[in-house]
């Protein structure tokens, strides 16, 4: 029998997506202007759209003082890495941006990687072995979820926020080190995870508790500390802890922060950090500059989180079907994958950039239109995202029933 063709096999799987309307298209951003892009269109004509999917919930990734300090480093020190950490790459940008974020958070150790997903990478394939188990949530980012399988230890997921779920995964794999991993916010439904509760789960289980919070950074608890601090929790409960720089700071990289010796553990054996280059200086001085504008400028939390509440009041006055979340995070159920493309669709067509999301990055038949809020948005944007929204659905909905779905 022949060897099956690579070829074939990928041109089958790729009609299947077009049938089940899950094909993923990159879109070009032409241009940036605060809370708006100029978008390449299919027609190959641009168009201006209000950006509600992005992940620059604080506003930082276009403020002077962040792009200042990118230009004034780049200028001095030139625009690239040059070679890994540990050989020549560690600059004293790299340095003091590790140690303004440990004192941001209050915990002994920072190390910076090149992103959020290498950083996944590199603490649980460090930390676990064959005969070790990381127990994580069902709805974990995917790095979280590949780093397991990088490890080769036994993975082991609990139902979605269920505390009593992870106690009895780990009551079932008894030896071993154990890793309790969860996303401080996820990213797709803006819920926050028990963390108290899991905390207590650790600790009773013997288990590390690591904590993903990209998308709790800069958003939740004093001065943007994240879901930890917002649950009260301090280094000692949750010895490690993701921080990306990418999103609320408006940068790019991450940084895990913790216990001194587990930091310095990564540091020494993380294959994810020791075989790549360092991010650029100026990189580093952009972000340093982002987290110090955190700290301060507590006036961009307080205008999300009223951005927030303004969008959920008026989703309920329209008869949308949001999930429960207080986060920039706010998902919009649309069940039936070809809806969901076409609701996208329809808002661009009405100025609006709303990402459609459909398995496998969300449970089968939970499509959805995740939208997300930033300090950069006015009321009236969101108030006329929300019109928006509801003329949208109505427009799916009209389709649907008719059995033409427009996309």
């Amino acid at each position: 029998m022949p060897r099956e063709s690579l070829p074939a096999r990928i041109a089958a799987q790729r009609e299947q997506r077009i049938g089940e309307h899950r094909i993923r298209i990159r879109r070009t951003v032409l241009r940036r202007d605060g809370a708006r892009c100029e978008v390449a269109g299919a027609d190959g004509v641009p168009r201006w759209l209000l950006n509600f999917c992005g992940n620059d919930y604080l506003g930082l990734s276009q403020q002077f003082a962040v792009a200042g300090a990118l230009q004034d480093v780049v200028s001095r020190e030139g625009a690239g890495g040059m070679a890994s950490h540990l050989v020549c790459g560690h600059h004293a940008e790299h340095e003091a941006l590790e140690r303004e974020v440990a004192d941001w958070l209050g915990v002994p150790s920072a190390l910076l990687f090149g992103s959020g997903y290498m950083a996944n990478l590199a603490v649980v394939q460090a930390l676990l072995g064959r005969a070790d188990v990381c127990v994580q949530d069902k709805l974990n980012h995917a790095s979280l979820i590949d780093g397991a399988r990088l490890a080769g230890c036994a993975l082991r997921r609990y139902p979605h926020a269920d505390p009593e779920g992870a106690l009895r995964q780990l009551r079932m794999t008894p030896d071993g080190a154990a890793l309790l991993a969860t996303d401080g916010v996820f990213s797709m439904d803006g819920d926050v995870a028990p963390l108290k509760q899991l905390a207590l789960v650790a600790r009773v289980q013997h288990a590390t508790l690591y904590v993903d919070d990209a998308h709790g950074i800069g958003v939740l608890g004093e001065e943007g500390r994240g879901s930890i601090a917002d649950a009260g929790l301090d280094a000692a409960a949750v010895p490690l802890r993701l921080v990306t720089l990418g999103k609320a700071l408006g940068s790019y990289g991450a940084v895990v922060a913790g216990d001194a010796d587990l930091v310095r553990h990564l540091a020494e054996t993380a294959r994810p950090y020791i075989y790549t280059t360092a991010l650029p200086p100026a990189q580093a001085a952009a972000s340093l500059a982002a987290v110090k504008l955190a700290r301060r400028e507590h006036w961009r939390r307080e205008k999300l989180a009223a951005l927030v509440q303004r969008f959920r009041a008026g989703a309920r006055r329209h008869g949308l079907d949001l999930l429960p979340s207080d986060t920039p995070i706010q998902p919009l159920l649309c069940g039936n994958d070809a809806v969901a493309v076409a609701m996208a669709a329809a808002l661009e067509r009405m100025g609006f950039w709303v990402a459609a999301i459909r398995p496998p990055t969300v449970p089968e038949g939970s499509a959805r239109l995740r939208v997300t809020l930033s300090a950069a948005h006015a009321d009236g944007d969101v108030d006329k995202l929300v019109d928006a929204l509801a003329r949208a659905r109505d427009y799916a909905q009209a389709g649907a029933s008719s059995g033409a779905v427009v996309v």
